[in-house]
Protein backbone atom coordinates (compact mmCIF):
# COMPACT_ATOMS: atom_id res chain seq x y z
CA UNK A 1 0.00 0.00 0.00
CA UNK A 2 2.63 2.42 0.93
CA UNK A 3 4.45 4.29 -2.22
CA UNK A 4 8.06 4.39 -3.07
CA UNK A 5 7.49 7.95 -1.61
CA UNK A 6 6.55 6.98 1.72
CA UNK A 7 7.99 5.23 4.90
CA UNK A 8 5.38 2.42 6.74
CA UNK A 9 3.25 4.57 9.24
CA UNK A 10 3.37 3.40 12.49
CA UNK A 11 2.57 -0.19 13.72
CA UNK A 12 3.51 -0.29 17.20
CA UNK A 13 0.60 -1.16 19.42
CA UNK A 14 -0.89 2.03 20.94
CA UNK A 15 0.22 4.42 23.23
CA UNK A 16 -2.97 6.18 24.35
CA UNK A 17 -3.29 7.12 27.89
CA UNK A 18 -4.81 5.07 30.02
CA UNK A 19 -7.98 6.38 31.71
CA UNK A 20 -7.78 5.52 34.58
CA UNK A 21 -4.31 8.15 35.08
CA UNK A 22 -6.38 10.87 34.37
CA UNK A 23 -5.49 12.87 37.32
CA UNK A 24 -1.60 11.97 36.73
CA UNK A 25 -1.99 12.84 33.38
CA UNK A 26 -3.70 16.40 33.78
CA UNK A 27 -1.04 17.32 35.69
CA UNK A 28 1.32 16.92 33.45
CA UNK A 29 -0.91 18.40 31.31
CA UNK A 30 -1.15 21.95 33.23
CA UNK A 31 2.39 21.91 33.60
CA UNK A 32 2.95 22.11 29.80
CA UNK A 33 2.65 26.07 29.59
CA UNK A 34 3.02 25.56 26.11
CA UNK A 35 -0.25 22.91 25.71
CA UNK A 36 -2.27 25.79 27.56
CA UNK A 37 -1.05 28.35 25.76
CA UNK A 38 -2.13 25.97 22.45
CA UNK A 39 -5.24 25.31 23.37
CA UNK A 40 -6.55 28.81 24.78
CA UNK A 41 -6.13 30.41 21.63
CA UNK A 42 -7.55 27.40 19.74
CA UNK A 43 -10.58 27.27 21.52
CA UNK A 44 -11.38 31.18 21.81
CA UNK A 45 -10.63 31.24 17.96
CA UNK A 46 -13.34 28.29 17.72
CA UNK A 47 -15.27 30.16 20.33
CA UNK A 48 -15.21 33.31 18.11
CA UNK A 49 -16.31 31.24 14.43
CA UNK A 50 -19.27 29.86 16.32
CA UNK A 51 -20.29 33.23 18.24
CA UNK A 52 -20.60 34.80 14.59
CA UNK A 53 -23.50 32.46 14.03
CA UNK A 54 -25.15 31.47 17.32
CA UNK A 55 -23.40 34.73 19.52
CA UNK A 56 -21.86 33.70 22.78
CA UNK A 57 -22.23 31.13 25.58
CA UNK A 58 -22.21 33.66 28.07
CA UNK A 59 -26.38 33.16 28.84
CA UNK A 60 -28.84 35.59 28.60
CA UNK A 61 -28.39 38.49 26.57
CA UNK A 62 -29.26 41.64 28.40
CA UNK A 63 -32.35 43.67 26.66
CA UNK A 64 -30.61 46.39 25.15
CA UNK A 65 -27.89 43.89 23.87
CA UNK A 66 -27.01 44.42 20.11
CA UNK A 67 -29.56 43.63 17.59
CA UNK A 68 -27.96 41.27 15.22
CA UNK A 69 -26.20 39.43 18.26
CA UNK A 70 -29.79 39.30 19.90
CA UNK A 71 -31.12 37.79 16.59
CA UNK A 72 -28.19 35.18 16.64
CA UNK A 73 -28.86 33.81 19.81
CA UNK A 74 -32.83 33.37 19.12
CA UNK A 75 -32.17 31.23 15.72
CA UNK A 76 -29.88 29.46 17.79
CA UNK A 77 -32.51 28.59 19.79
CA UNK A 78 -34.94 28.49 17.64
CA UNK A 79 -32.70 25.55 15.71
CA UNK A 80 -31.50 24.09 18.59
CA UNK A 81 -34.95 23.08 19.34
CA UNK A 82 -35.78 21.83 16.17
CA UNK A 83 -32.24 19.71 16.19
CA UNK A 84 -32.98 18.13 19.68
CA UNK A 85 -36.61 17.31 18.42
CA UNK A 86 -35.25 15.93 15.71
CA UNK A 87 -32.71 13.39 17.62
CA UNK A 88 -34.91 12.77 20.72
CA UNK A 89 -37.88 11.30 17.94
CA UNK A 90 -34.96 9.31 16.25
CA UNK A 91 -34.07 7.57 19.31
CA UNK A 92 -37.75 7.42 20.04
CA UNK A 93 -38.07 5.14 17.43
CA UNK A 94 -34.21 3.49 17.16
CA UNK A 95 -35.28 -0.08 16.98
CA UNK A 96 -37.83 0.82 14.09
CA UNK A 97 -35.74 2.73 12.09
CA UNK A 98 -32.94 0.76 11.86
CA UNK A 99 -34.66 -1.90 10.97
CA UNK A 100 -35.88 0.36 7.84
CA UNK A 101 -32.39 1.14 7.31
CA UNK A 102 -31.24 -2.22 6.91
CA UNK A 103 -33.99 -3.10 4.54
CA UNK A 104 -33.65 -0.01 2.21
CA UNK A 105 -29.80 -0.39 2.56
CA UNK A 106 -29.97 -4.03 1.46
CA UNK A 107 -32.41 -3.33 -1.38
CA UNK A 108 -29.85 -0.69 -2.74
CA UNK A 109 -27.10 -3.64 -2.73
CA UNK A 110 -25.50 -2.10 0.47
CA UNK A 111 -24.20 -5.18 2.95
CA UNK A 112 -25.15 -4.32 5.88
CA UNK A 113 -23.12 -5.86 9.36
CA UNK A 114 -23.70 -5.61 13.20
CA UNK A 115 -21.06 -5.64 16.01
CA UNK A 116 -21.87 -5.29 19.20
CA UNK A 117 -18.17 -5.05 20.32
CA UNK A 118 -15.06 -3.78 18.86
CA UNK A 119 -13.70 -6.87 18.86
CA UNK A 120 -16.67 -7.94 16.45
CA UNK A 121 -16.38 -4.74 14.43
CA UNK A 122 -12.81 -5.35 13.63
CA UNK A 123 -13.33 -9.18 12.92
CA UNK A 124 -15.81 -7.78 10.03
CA UNK A 125 -13.01 -5.65 8.83
CA UNK A 126 -10.42 -8.26 8.88
CA UNK A 127 -12.95 -10.72 6.95
CA UNK A 128 -13.27 -8.15 4.33
CA UNK A 129 -9.93 -7.24 3.44
CA UNK A 130 -8.95 -10.56 3.10
CA UNK A 131 -11.88 -11.45 1.23
CA UNK A 132 -10.25 -9.12 -0.94
CA UNK A 133 -6.45 -9.99 -0.73
CA UNK A 134 -6.01 -6.21 0.30
CA UNK A 135 -2.73 -5.14 2.24
CA UNK A 136 -4.38 -1.87 3.16
CA UNK A 137 -6.58 0.74 3.45
CA UNK A 138 -6.94 4.46 2.74
CA UNK A 139 -9.48 6.08 5.49
CA UNK A 140 -11.52 8.72 5.98
CA UNK A 141 -11.86 10.82 9.47
CA UNK A 142 -13.53 8.53 11.44
CA UNK A 143 -14.16 8.53 15.25
CA UNK A 144 -15.74 5.10 15.09
CA UNK A 145 -12.62 3.24 13.62
CA UNK A 146 -10.72 5.74 16.30
CA UNK A 147 -13.29 3.92 19.21
CA UNK A 148 -12.58 0.05 17.82
CA UNK A 149 -8.74 1.17 17.29
CA UNK A 150 -9.01 -0.30 13.73
CA UNK A 151 -5.24 0.95 12.42
CA UNK A 152 -3.80 -1.15 15.23
CA UNK A 153 -5.86 -3.50 14.90
CA UNK A 154 -5.36 -4.30 11.47
CA UNK A 155 -1.57 -4.05 11.60
CA UNK A 156 -1.48 -6.83 13.53
CA UNK A 157 -2.74 -8.62 10.98
CA UNK A 158 -0.05 -7.01 8.40
CA UNK A 159 -2.55 -4.48 6.84
CA UNK A 160 -1.62 -0.85 6.66
CA UNK A 161 -4.53 1.47 7.45
CA UNK A 162 -3.80 4.95 6.45
CA UNK A 163 -5.10 8.40 7.73
CA UNK A 164 -6.14 10.82 5.03
CA UNK A 165 -7.42 13.20 6.87
CA UNK A 166 -4.99 15.70 6.66
CA UNK A 167 -5.41 16.29 11.00
CA UNK A 168 -5.60 12.06 11.82
CA UNK A 169 -2.34 11.52 9.56
CA UNK A 170 -0.18 13.89 11.55
CA UNK A 171 -1.31 12.38 14.44
CA UNK A 172 -1.07 8.71 12.56
CA UNK A 173 2.61 9.80 11.96
CA UNK A 174 3.27 11.10 15.78
CA UNK A 175 1.89 8.10 17.00
CA UNK A 176 -0.81 9.62 18.49
CA UNK A 177 -4.41 9.55 19.32
CA UNK A 178 -6.54 12.92 18.16
CA UNK A 179 -6.68 15.39 21.17
CA UNK A 180 -9.99 16.80 19.69
CA UNK A 181 -12.94 15.45 17.31
CA UNK A 182 -12.91 17.79 15.01
CA UNK A 183 -9.36 19.11 14.77
CA UNK A 184 -7.07 15.95 15.54
CA UNK A 185 -3.83 17.77 15.40
CA UNK A 186 -5.04 20.71 17.13
CA UNK A 187 -2.23 20.14 20.33
CA UNK A 188 0.34 20.13 17.48
CA UNK A 189 2.40 23.44 16.19
CA UNK A 190 3.45 23.89 12.83
CA UNK A 191 7.17 23.22 13.91
CA UNK A 192 6.23 19.89 14.81
CA UNK A 193 4.73 18.57 12.24
CA UNK A 194 7.53 19.97 10.32
CA UNK A 195 9.54 17.97 11.95
CA UNK A 196 7.38 14.90 11.46
CA UNK A 197 6.83 15.19 7.74
CA UNK A 198 10.74 15.72 7.24
CA UNK A 199 11.54 12.65 9.55
CA UNK A 200 8.16 10.12 7.91
CA UNK A 201 8.16 11.32 4.60
CA UNK A 202 11.70 10.65 2.36
CA UNK A 203 12.89 13.61 0.73
CA UNK A 204 10.72 16.20 2.21
CA UNK A 205 13.33 19.69 4.12
CA UNK A 206 12.08 20.36 7.06
CA UNK A 207 9.68 23.70 6.42
CA UNK A 208 7.64 25.97 8.43
CA UNK A 209 5.29 26.86 5.08
CA UNK A 210 2.13 25.80 6.12
CA UNK A 211 1.21 25.41 2.57
CA UNK A 212 4.21 23.68 1.43
CA UNK A 213 2.93 21.19 4.37
CA UNK A 214 -0.18 20.53 3.18
CA UNK A 215 0.98 20.70 -0.22
CA UNK A 216 3.46 17.79 0.91
CA UNK A 217 0.69 15.61 2.62
CA UNK A 218 -1.78 15.73 -0.31
CA UNK A 219 1.07 14.67 -3.18
CA UNK A 220 1.97 11.71 -0.33
CA UNK A 221 -2.40 11.19 0.37
CA UNK A 222 -2.87 10.84 -3.44
CA UNK A 223 -0.82 7.95 -4.61
CA UNK A 224 -2.60 5.52 -1.83
CA UNK A 225 -6.23 7.15 -3.02
CA UNK A 226 -5.12 5.74 -6.62
CA UNK A 227 -3.57 2.65 -4.99
CA UNK A 228 -5.87 1.00 -2.72
CA UNK A 229 -8.37 -1.68 -2.98
CA UNK A 230 -10.91 -0.40 0.56
CA UNK A 231 -11.73 2.74 1.68
CA UNK A 232 -13.04 3.39 4.76
CA UNK A 233 -15.37 6.33 6.20
CA UNK A 234 -16.94 7.37 8.69
CA UNK A 235 -20.87 8.17 8.53
CA UNK A 236 -22.38 11.73 10.37
CA UNK A 237 -25.83 10.41 9.44
CA UNK A 238 -27.89 8.04 8.09
CA UNK A 239 -31.25 7.94 6.74
CA UNK A 240 -34.08 5.11 7.07
CA UNK A 241 -36.56 6.32 4.50
CA UNK A 242 -34.00 6.41 1.62
CA UNK A 243 -31.20 4.31 2.71
CA UNK A 244 -28.80 6.93 2.52
CA UNK A 245 -25.25 7.92 4.49
CA UNK A 246 -24.82 11.63 4.78
CA UNK A 247 -20.49 12.21 5.37
CA UNK A 248 -19.72 15.74 5.89
CA UNK A 249 -16.21 17.02 5.40
CA UNK A 250 -14.22 19.44 4.04
CA UNK A 251 -11.15 17.94 2.62
CA UNK A 252 -12.37 15.77 0.05
CA UNK A 253 -10.49 13.06 1.29
CA UNK A 254 -13.83 11.29 2.25
CA UNK A 255 -15.12 11.36 -0.96
CA UNK A 256 -12.21 10.36 -2.28
CA UNK A 257 -12.26 7.10 -0.05
CA UNK A 258 -15.88 6.43 -0.58
CA UNK A 259 -15.46 6.89 -4.25
CA UNK A 260 -11.68 5.98 -5.71
CA UNK A 261 -11.18 2.59 -4.05
CA UNK A 262 -12.97 -0.53 -5.19
CA UNK A 263 -14.79 -1.32 -1.88
CA UNK A 264 -16.04 1.27 0.54
CA UNK A 265 -16.35 -0.32 4.19
CA UNK A 266 -18.27 3.14 6.58
CA UNK A 267 -18.88 2.51 10.17
CA UNK A 268 -20.48 4.12 12.50
CA UNK A 269 -22.64 3.76 15.67
CA UNK A 270 -26.43 2.74 15.93
CA UNK A 271 -27.49 5.74 17.01
CA UNK A 272 -26.56 8.14 13.88
CA UNK A 273 -29.81 7.42 12.27
CA UNK A 274 -32.52 9.74 11.40
CA UNK A 275 -36.06 8.84 10.08
CA UNK A 276 -36.14 11.06 6.92
CA UNK A 277 -33.65 13.05 4.82
CA UNK A 278 -35.17 16.43 5.77
CA UNK A 279 -34.37 15.40 9.32
CA UNK A 280 -30.48 15.91 8.02
CA UNK A 281 -30.82 20.10 6.76
CA UNK A 282 -31.61 21.01 10.32
CA UNK A 283 -28.63 18.98 11.89
CA UNK A 284 -26.43 19.42 8.99
CA UNK A 285 -26.85 23.38 9.84
CA UNK A 286 -26.23 22.64 13.66
CA UNK A 287 -23.17 20.07 12.87
CA UNK A 288 -21.02 22.84 10.92
CA UNK A 289 -21.92 25.93 12.85
CA UNK A 290 -21.00 24.41 16.13
CA UNK A 291 -18.08 22.58 14.90
CA UNK A 292 -16.33 25.63 12.85
CA UNK A 293 -18.18 28.37 12.42
CA UNK A 294 -18.82 27.22 8.76
CA UNK A 295 -22.46 27.65 7.54
CA UNK A 296 -21.88 25.00 5.29
CA UNK A 297 -18.93 22.80 4.74
CA UNK A 298 -16.63 22.43 1.31
CA UNK A 299 -18.75 18.74 0.69
CA UNK A 300 -21.87 17.03 2.02
CA UNK A 301 -21.19 13.45 0.59
CA UNK A 302 -24.92 11.39 0.40
CA UNK A 303 -24.37 7.53 -1.04
CA UNK A 304 -27.05 5.43 -1.45
CA UNK A 305 -25.53 2.01 -2.70
CA UNK A 306 -22.75 1.04 -4.87
CA UNK A 307 -22.01 1.87 -8.64
CA UNK A 308 -24.90 0.84 -10.24
CA UNK A 309 -23.72 -1.74 -12.92
CA UNK A 310 -26.99 -3.26 -14.53
CA UNK A 311 -29.18 -0.84 -16.39
CA UNK A 312 -29.19 1.01 -19.83
CA UNK A 313 -26.69 3.18 -18.14
CA UNK A 314 -24.50 1.51 -16.01
CA UNK A 315 -22.53 3.93 -13.67
CA UNK A 316 -18.75 4.22 -14.33
CA UNK A 317 -17.38 5.45 -10.44
CA UNK A 318 -17.89 4.76 -7.40
CA UNK A 319 -17.38 1.72 -5.46
CA UNK A 320 -18.24 -1.69 -6.70
CA UNK A 321 -18.82 -3.14 -2.97
CA UNK A 322 -19.98 -1.16 -0.41
CA UNK A 323 -20.35 -2.62 3.15
CA UNK A 324 -21.90 -0.66 6.50
CA UNK A 325 -20.90 -1.88 10.40
CA UNK A 326 -23.22 -0.62 12.68
CA UNK A 327 -21.40 -1.08 16.07
CA UNK A 328 -22.95 -0.72 19.83
CA UNK A 329 -20.75 -0.54 22.01
CA UNK A 330 -22.21 0.08 24.75
CA UNK A 331 -24.81 2.33 23.55
CA UNK A 332 -27.51 -0.17 24.41
CA UNK A 333 -26.68 0.53 27.59
CA UNK A 334 -27.58 4.34 27.38
CA UNK A 335 -30.28 3.72 25.32
CA UNK A 336 -31.58 1.36 27.52
CA UNK A 337 -31.83 3.94 30.95
CA UNK A 338 -34.17 6.77 29.96
CA UNK A 339 -32.15 9.30 32.41
CA UNK A 340 -28.81 8.93 30.02
CA UNK A 341 -30.45 8.10 26.53
CA UNK A 342 -29.74 11.95 25.95
CA UNK A 343 -26.58 10.96 25.41
CA UNK A 344 -27.18 9.77 22.28
CA UNK A 345 -28.24 12.84 20.72
CA UNK A 346 -24.99 13.70 20.43
CA UNK A 347 -24.04 14.93 16.74
CA UNK A 348 -20.27 14.91 17.49
CA UNK A 349 -18.96 18.91 16.76
CA UNK A 350 -17.21 19.24 20.09
CA UNK A 351 -18.83 22.47 20.73
CA UNK A 352 -18.72 21.11 24.30
CA UNK A 353 -15.11 20.82 24.23
CA UNK A 354 -14.39 24.32 22.99
CA UNK A 355 -15.94 25.86 25.59
CA UNK A 356 -14.95 23.86 28.27
CA UNK A 357 -12.66 25.52 30.90
CA UNK A 358 -11.26 22.29 31.76
CA UNK A 359 -10.17 20.91 28.32
CA UNK A 360 -8.70 24.03 27.28
CA UNK A 361 -6.15 24.25 30.07
CA UNK A 362 -5.52 20.06 29.76
CA UNK A 363 -6.38 19.09 26.09
CA UNK A 364 -7.38 16.00 25.08
CA UNK A 365 -4.41 14.03 25.40
CA UNK A 366 -5.32 13.78 28.95
CA UNK A 367 -8.45 11.92 29.07
CA UNK A 368 -6.76 8.93 27.35
CA UNK A 369 -10.19 8.13 25.56
CA UNK A 370 -11.01 8.45 22.04
CA UNK A 371 -14.38 11.17 23.01
CA UNK A 372 -12.60 13.79 25.31
CA UNK A 373 -14.03 16.96 27.38
CA UNK A 374 -17.54 16.99 28.64
CA UNK A 375 -19.00 14.58 25.41
CA UNK A 376 -16.24 12.07 26.46
CA UNK A 377 -16.77 12.23 30.23
CA UNK A 378 -20.68 10.97 29.66
CA UNK A 379 -20.53 8.75 26.49
CA UNK A 380 -17.17 6.73 27.49
CA UNK A 381 -18.39 5.20 30.86
CA UNK A 382 -20.73 3.90 29.10
CA UNK A 383 -18.42 2.68 25.98
CA UNK A 384 -15.76 1.68 28.17
CA UNK A 385 -17.35 1.08 31.76
CA UNK A 386 -17.41 3.06 34.84
CA UNK A 387 -14.29 1.63 36.01
CA UNK A 388 -11.74 3.00 34.20
CA UNK A 389 -13.49 6.10 33.90
CA UNK A 390 -15.03 6.65 37.18
CA UNK A 391 -12.85 9.72 37.12
CA UNK A 392 -13.95 11.79 34.27
CA UNK A 393 -17.62 12.54 35.40
CA UNK A 394 -15.34 14.47 38.22
CA UNK A 395 -13.24 16.59 35.09
CA UNK A 396 -15.99 19.36 35.27
CA UNK A 397 -17.11 22.60 37.27
CA UNK A 398 -20.20 22.44 36.33
CA UNK A 399 -19.90 25.40 35.31
CA UNK A 400 -22.98 24.30 32.60
CA UNK A 401 -21.10 25.96 29.31
CA UNK A 402 -21.07 22.75 27.56
CA UNK A 403 -24.92 22.28 28.19
CA UNK A 404 -25.54 26.04 27.15
CA UNK A 405 -23.49 25.48 23.67
CA UNK A 406 -24.73 22.33 23.02
CA UNK A 407 -26.66 21.99 19.44
CA UNK A 408 -28.99 19.45 20.87
CA UNK A 409 -29.66 19.88 23.71
CA UNK A 410 -28.00 17.26 25.86
CA UNK A 411 -28.23 18.36 29.89
CA UNK A 412 -24.36 17.49 29.88
CA UNK A 413 -23.85 19.02 33.79
CA UNK A 414 -27.10 16.55 34.70
CA UNK A 415 -25.58 13.47 33.13
CA UNK A 416 -22.12 14.43 34.67
CA UNK A 417 -23.98 14.21 38.26
CA UNK A 418 -26.02 11.38 37.48
CA UNK A 419 -22.71 9.40 36.25
CA UNK A 420 -20.87 10.79 39.39
CA UNK A 421 -23.66 9.23 41.47
CA UNK A 422 -23.39 5.70 40.04
CA UNK A 423 -19.67 5.80 40.58
CA UNK A 424 -20.30 5.32 44.07
CA UNK A 425 -23.57 4.11 44.48
CA UNK A 426 -25.49 0.94 43.58
CA UNK A 427 -28.62 0.81 41.36
CA UNK A 428 -31.65 1.61 42.10
CA UNK A 429 -34.01 -1.24 42.22
CA UNK A 430 -35.80 -1.79 39.25
CA UNK A 431 -32.68 -0.35 37.33
CA UNK A 432 -29.92 -2.77 35.90
CA UNK A 433 -26.63 -1.83 37.13
CA UNK A 434 -24.66 0.25 34.57
CA UNK A 435 -21.36 -1.86 33.35
CA UNK A 436 -19.23 -0.45 36.49
CA UNK A 437 -21.73 1.05 38.75
CA UNK A 438 -20.34 1.49 42.08
CA UNK A 439 -16.62 1.03 41.27
CA UNK A 440 -15.79 4.35 42.63
CA UNK A 441 -17.42 3.42 45.91
CA UNK A 442 -14.99 4.19 49.04
CA UNK A 443 -16.35 2.26 52.25
CA UNK A 444 -14.91 4.79 54.19
CA UNK A 445 -15.97 8.27 52.64
CA UNK A 446 -19.56 6.49 52.89
CA UNK A 447 -19.32 6.02 56.56
CA UNK A 448 -18.16 9.58 56.87
CA UNK A 449 -21.38 11.26 54.72
CA UNK A 450 -23.59 9.28 57.12
CA UNK A 451 -21.88 10.33 60.11
CA UNK A 452 -21.91 14.10 59.00
CA UNK A 453 -25.92 13.42 57.91
CA UNK A 454 -26.53 11.92 61.70
CA UNK A 455 -24.82 15.04 63.16
CA UNK A 456 -26.34 17.37 61.03
CA UNK A 457 -30.28 16.85 61.23
CA UNK A 458 -29.54 16.77 65.25
CA UNK A 459 -29.14 20.07 66.61
CA UNK A 460 -28.01 18.92 69.68
CA UNK A 461 -25.60 16.17 68.88
CA UNK A 462 -24.42 19.18 66.08
CA UNK A 463 -23.75 21.70 68.88
CA UNK A 464 -22.13 19.21 70.69
CA UNK A 465 -20.30 18.06 67.63
CA UNK A 466 -18.73 21.47 67.33
CA UNK A 467 -18.07 22.72 70.69
CA UNK A 468 -16.09 19.17 71.13
CA UNK A 469 -14.31 19.77 67.82
CA UNK A 470 -13.13 23.41 68.43
CA UNK A 471 -12.05 22.26 71.92
CA UNK A 472 -9.75 19.35 69.94
CA UNK A 473 -8.85 21.04 67.10
CA UNK A 474 -4.99 20.61 68.20
CA UNK A 475 -5.70 17.32 66.99
CA UNK A 476 -6.51 18.19 63.43
CA UNK A 477 -4.48 15.87 61.06
CA UNK A 478 -1.85 17.77 59.04
CA UNK A 479 -2.78 15.34 56.19
CA UNK A 480 -6.43 14.78 55.08
CA UNK A 481 -6.39 12.59 52.15
CA UNK A 482 -6.96 14.58 49.13
CA UNK A 483 -8.00 18.07 50.13
CA UNK A 484 -4.42 18.88 51.52
CA UNK A 485 -2.29 18.07 47.94
CA UNK A 486 -3.27 21.52 47.69
CA UNK A 487 -4.88 23.01 50.09
CA UNK A 488 -4.33 24.44 53.51
CA UNK A 489 -5.52 21.33 56.33
CA UNK A 490 -9.09 22.51 57.33
CA UNK A 491 -8.76 22.74 61.52
CA UNK A 492 -12.04 23.69 63.39
CA UNK A 493 -12.58 27.17 64.72
CA UNK A 494 -11.53 27.51 68.71
CA UNK A 495 -15.71 28.67 68.42
CA UNK A 496 -18.31 28.66 66.10
CA UNK A 497 -19.92 31.68 64.59
CA UNK A 498 -23.03 31.54 66.44
CA UNK A 499 -21.08 31.87 69.76
CA UNK A 500 -19.02 34.54 68.51
CA UNK A 501 -22.42 36.10 67.15
CA UNK A 502 -23.76 35.89 70.85
CA UNK A 503 -20.50 36.71 72.51
CA UNK A 504 -20.71 39.99 70.46
CA UNK A 505 -24.07 39.79 71.44
CA UNK A 506 -24.94 39.97 67.74
CA UNK A 507 -27.38 37.14 67.95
Amino acid sequence: MNTPHTKPVHEAPLTFVDPRHFKANTQVAVDDAHLRKSFRSAMDFLQTKRAAHFGTAQGALPPDGPAEVRDAKTAFETLRRQGEAIRQYSLSKLPDLLEQLDAQLTARGVQVHWASTPAEANALFLAIAQQHGARGMVKGKSMVSEEIELNHRMAEHGITCLESDMGEYIVQLAGERPSHIIMPAIHKTKQQIAELFAQHIPGTSYTEDVDELIATGRRVLRHEFRDAKIGVSGVNFLVAETGSLVLVENEGNGRMCTTVPEVHIAITGIEKVVEKLEHVLPLYALLTRSATGQAVTTYLNVITGPRRVQGEAPELDGPRELHLILLDNGRSQAYREADFRPTLQCIRCGACMNHCPVYARIGGLAYGTTYPGPIGSIISPHLMGLDPTQDLPTASSLCGACGEVCPVGIPIPELLMQLRHAAKHEAEPGHAPLAGQASARDWKEEAAWKTWAKLSSSPTLYRNFVGLAGRLSWLTPPWQAGWTAHRTPLKPASQSLRARLKGAGLE
